[in-house]
């Protein structure tokens, strides 16, 4: 298959480093490198445009990681609550997206969007997830998503407690037999 040839503008995980040449399917470049602008096509003028900027384009990208360390640092370790309904065995009636993350983090003091949140697959359950937060292609945060059924739930989860996931129902009462002929009923003897 054909491979287009592009020169990244800006670090892409698993792919290189700013300025380098790689080659990609048509696809990846199409749909997600050229319109995110992390990279131009690889033709002359283009070359020499960007030898030209480059400079100011690395000034820039230093510019901004710091400012991503520097968020990093300030919350680094941040911890969202997000309550979600639940069946008694702890999965979600429905899941918590990176659009729910990003809300919660927003909420709690750090903007960011979905396109930040870097989530294998949604969560379905109940409980603590690590939840890694791109600030910057070379800046990469870690925080905890605490989904509960409450805020109660939530800071018992938070403190490392076990959670009762059928506290909600009464426990039924066990009876002692009335019949007199079960197996393990006790005759009366005097």
């Amino acid at each position: 298959m054909a491979q287009v040839e592009l020169i990244l503008l800006q670090r892409v995980e698993k792919l290189g480093q700013m300025g380098d040449l790689v080659k990609v399917k048509p696809g990846y470049a199409r749909n997600f490198l050229l319109p995110q602008k992390r990279a131009i096509r690889a033709n002359k003028s283009n070359l020499e445009k960007f030898e030209q900027q480059r400079a100011d384009l690395e000034a820039q990208n230093i510019k901004r990681r710091e400012e991503a360390e520097r968020v990093a640092e300030r919350v680094g370790g941040l911890k969202v609550t997000i309550i979600r309904q639940a069946g008694e065995s702890g999965g979600l009636y429905g899941s918590v997206s990176s659009r729910d993350i990003a809300e919660a983090a927003t909420t709690a003091g750090l903007t960011i969007s979905r396109n930040q949140v870097v989530l294998e697959h949604p969560i379905k359950t109940l409980g603590l997830t690590k939840v890694r937060v791109v600030l910057h292609p070379e800046v990469v945060i870690d925080i905890t998503a605490n989904v509960a059924r409450s805020l109660e739930e939530a800071e018992k989860q938070a403190r490392g407690e076990t959670i009762d996931r059928n506290a909600d129902e009464p426990t039924p009462a066990v009876e002692e037999s009335a019949d007199p002929y079960a197996p393990d009923a006790q005759p009366d003897v005097p």
